[in-house]
Parts: C-alpha cells; structure tokens; sequence
C-alpha cells in the first residue's frame, strides 16, 4: 500500500502567505533608537517583505546565494527573515555583538554577497569592511544616521515593489533558508543551515500548548536577539499564528525593557537569564515605578535559570518557564512543563521541577551517555546530553566531520552534562569543559551558581575550576553583589552548607562589579579562567 497523502514540501514561503490573507490587522511594534514606538501591520510587513525579495532579484541574488543582516530586532529583520528565502537566498544572521575581525571571518566562511545593516551599526560595518567586502551593503535608516553614497538606503531600494506580487523561487523544503553561527568561545564559530523544513517543524512543535503555546491574541516580546538562532525561532510562530511581535531595538538595558513592558503589556516574553535577573533587581530596587502584567509568561533560555529568580517572578504574578537547546537544534530541546501526574506535587517540588531544564520535546530524541555507555533516567546517573531530530544539525556548514561533535551513530554531542529522571525532567549539572573535578570527584558549578544566587546579597555568581596542588582542580566563585548588599565568605559557604559538602565549599571568593558576558549574552567563563589562572 502506498500513502495517498499529497507531496506538498514543507515551506516558510506557506508560512508567511497567511500573514495578510489571514493576519494583516496584527502588528510589529518597533523601538526605535530615540525611543519612539512605530508600528507596522501584518499587511504592511508582507507588502514590504515581496518588495524586498523584488530588490533582491534585481540585484542579481540567486538561489542558494547568502544575504547577511547587521540588525537590531525591527520590522526590517523581520522582512529579512521571510523576503531572503522567498528570493531563494540564504539570510546569514550576523552576530553584532562581536568584534569587527570577527563578523569578517564568520561572512568570509559563508561567502556572503549582499549585507543589509543598520545605519547605527555602519561603524561596526566599517571594521568588517577592513577584512571583508560585501559586493552591496543596504542601508536601513534605523536611527537617522547619513548613509554614505557607496551603499544603497533599504527604504529607496524596496520603493519601486511596493504592491507587487511575488512569486516564490522555486525550491525544495530541504533547501537552506537562515544561517546562524555558532558562539565560537572555544575556536572558530560553526555554521548551521536551517532548512524550509526543519524551520517549520521546530515551528509547529514551539506553538504547542505545552512548550510556548504561542496564540493569535498573544503579545510577545522580543528580547533574545535575532541573530541568535533565529530569535529561538519565535519570530516563524508568531508570523504562523498572528501574534503581535514587539521589537525592542537596542536598548536593552532593565529599565527601558521595563518601561517598555508598561507600553505595549506582552503577555509572552522571550530571553536570557541575565535579563530577567536585571529586570527583577530594578522592580525590587524600585517597587513604585514598575510592575509586570499579570499572568505574563516569559521563555527562559541560553543557561540556566535559578530557582530563586523563579520564584521572584512568580511572586509578580509571571510565569519563568525555562527551555533548553543551542544554535544546531534550532534550538527548542526541552522547556519545563508540568506534567499531569505532577500537578498535586507541593509547591517546593513545583519550583524544583520548574528550575530544571524541562522535558524533551516532540520529535527530540534524547540520551546521556557516561563513560560506560547510555545511562539510565534514574535522577542521578550523569552523562553528556546527546540529541537528534528533524531539526537538528547532523553536520555544519563547509566543514569536516567532526567526532568531537557528532557521534558514528548520528546523534549531536551537546557538551552539556546532565542527569534525567523517571518524569524525563533534565537537570543539566555542568558543561563538559566547566565540570570541576576535586581529588577525584566531581562539583557541579551550575548547582552552586544557583545555590549562590538564592542568597538574597548576591546578584550573579559565576564559579570556575581553578588548578589546585593537592586536590587537582577547586572551586572560584566570582560573584557579583546587589546595591547596598554584602557578605564575607563564611556567610556564602554558611549558605551553600546546606546543600554542598564541606570538601566541596568554594576555598576563594572574588568581587566583581559585573561578569563578562558572551555574544549571546551567557557568562563568559573562559574569561573568568583567563582572568584567575590560578
């Protein structure tokens, strides 16, 4: 017997004509640097989005070809994310938070031909344009700023299209649409191309009840950047579904997210740790000024979330859901749900499960593997996290096989170490490279990240392995304090005692005004390591 199903590919081009035939009165609201508010209809954005993959076609873009972006979150880079593909050209999302030799590098890989970049970011595009040369630089005039008369201005350039009608270039949903590097900390980043249909898969399966359950009347905010694997990919769903998207632009910092929350009142909202940990330090410095809409829930991900900032949001009224994956699983892995046979748990229990990286999600398989092999879904059998699934990288783009990262039976080695319990709730305990190994055990450093973290002084607390004579390897905690808070080492080790072994207690405290931060926002340890070698 054969299927009678019809062999229609699966396309983002399908995703997005439902944008103004069924959508066209939701909107993209955007921040502008000035601060003001600007707001584009669904109907506007897919107009503006067939024009721009009109300019690309006259500018001699070809299937298969590269279209790099240098954006803010915006309307723009939201015309980017579906114009690009409709042309049949790959959108290469470019990280702005690294160095000018950087962005060069990682555009020199992927043999990008055109940029589209913020008239904001044309200094950061100048340091590329040193090392690297697109053959036509599209100016977004973002901020106001004078374009310079070797490029061309986004506006002038999609004008002429306005109104027309596009035909999709033909193409097969194997065919790559998005590239996104990885973060690079330990070498040269990595590039992973998503296809028409691992994007809408990961799509389908993000907007299930359970995971984002992304809906037509939601308001989502926007924090993660677009440029980290696709903004999670919210950006496919909420264009799926017809949610308004709100695009904060690049102002980051916790009181203009705030004030922006107060504007526009998202009730989904998406980014990493170190944003809502400074969301609640600015409520909590300022009860007066701000509050969060109630019943708001916000996506967590990129490193783990604190039981303690948990509970703070869930004491205003906000729901901290905590996900897990990376750039080659685009990247919904797992998110933190509870599940039925859970729901009469206690409260401390709930926020335990809460803090945990959450269940696999549909279509992920998952295994951790030790040294003897798979391990069992005990809860405490500990091994790296390996996954496949449809929408998953199984290799990376122009680059050699790699064994470090895939294995022979073909399942993507994560690098972070995990346990799993008999729920299927994954509890990750350390990055491969961040284990601490102290006379021949093992020291989580995420545990006492998050045990530090609850002690109502500290902000943020980073902690390393540092080289010992005796025991090989001992605990830095480098920690960061709230306003106004302090406390000597024997009150932080007095708060880990309940959860921590003495031999396992942090010998060396240091203070820092804040912990460096990667590209995407995570703390960067290989810093902390190079900073306290010893």
């Amino acid at each position: 017997m054969k299927s009678t199903m019809m062999a229609v590919p699966l396309s983002t081009n399908t995703m997005f004509a439902r944008m103004d035939k069924l959508f066209g009165q939701s909107e993209v609201i955007s921040r502008l640097p000035d601060k003001r508010l600007v707001r584009h209809s669904f109907t506007e954005i897919a107009a503006r989005t067939r024009a721009l993959a009109h300019a690309l076609k006259e500018l001699g873009i070809k299937k298969g070809d590269c279209v790099a972006t240098l954006c803010w979150n915006h309307n723009v880079h939201l015309e980017c994310y579906f114009g690009i593909p409709l042309a049949g050209a790959v959108m290469h999302t470019l990280n702005l938070r690294l160095s000018g030799e950087e962005i060069a590098w990682i555009a020199g890989h992927a043999k990008d031909r055109v940029l589209i970049v913020d008239d904001i970011l044309l200094s950061l595009y100048r340091q590329v344009a040193e090392r690297y040369r697109f053959e036509k630089v599209i100016v977004f005039p973002f901020g106001g700023e004078p374009i310079p008369d070797d490029c061309a201005n986004y506006e002038t350039l999609i004008a002429p299209h306005l109104g027309k009608p596009f035909t999709p270039a033909p193409h097969d949903e194997n065919d790559p649409i998005a590239l996104c590097y990885t973060s690079g900390t330990t070498g040269r980043p990595k590039g992973v191309a998503y296809s028409h249909r691992s994007t809408v898969l990961h799509s389908l399966n993000g907007c299930l009840p359970d995971y984002w359950g992304l809906k037509g009347s939601d308001v989502v905010l926007a924090v993660t950047p677009m440029f980290h694997a696709n903004c999670w990919g919210m950006p496919y769903g909420a264009v799926m579904t017809g949610a308004d998207l709100v695009m904060p632009g690049p102002h980051l910092h916790a009181e203009d997210l705030l004030d922006l929350i107060a504007q526009t009142q998202p009730t989904l909202s998406l980014g990493v740790p170190t944003i809502w940990l400074s969301l609640i330090q600015a409520i909590e410095q300022n009860p007066c000024r701000w509050s969060l809409p109630k019943g708001m829930r916000s996506i967590v991900g990129g490193s783990a979330a604190p039981e303690s900032l948990i509970r703070a949001f869930a004491r205003h009224g906000v729901d901290l859901v905590q996900g897990w994956g990376m750039t080659e699983t685009s990247p919904l892995c797992t998110i933190s749900y509870l599940k039925p046979e859970l729901e009469n748990a206690s409260e401390g229990e709930i926020f335990r499960l809460r803090a945990t990286a959450g269940v696999p999600v549909a279509m992920v398989d998952m295994r951790i593997m030790g040294e003897e092999g798979e391990q069992p879904w005990d809860g405490k059998s500990v091994g790296e996290v390996q996954v496949r699934g449809p929408y998953i990288t199984g290799s990376y783009h122009d680059a050699p096989p790699d064994p470090d990262k895939h294995t022979s039976d073909g399942w993507l080695r994560t690098g972070d170490v995990a346990t799993i319990d008999p729920h299927g709730y994954m509890r990750i305990t350390d990055r491969t490279k961040d284990l601490i190994k102290s006379g021949g055990e093992w020291i989580s450093s995420v545990d006492m990240e998050n045990a530090l973290m609850s002690h109502p002084a500290i902000a943020e607390a980073a902690v390393i392995a540092i080289p010992h004579e005796k025991w090989n390897e001992r605990p830095l905690a480098c920690i960061v304090f709230k306003p106004g808070q302090k406390a000597t080492p024997a009150d932080l080790n007095e708060h880990l005692a309940g959860a921590f072994a003495k031999w396992q207690l942090p010998d060396r405290y240091e203070i820092l005004d804040s912990i460096p931060r990667t590209s995407t926002g995570k703390f960067w340890k290989l810093k902390l390591r190079e900073q306290f070698p010893a």
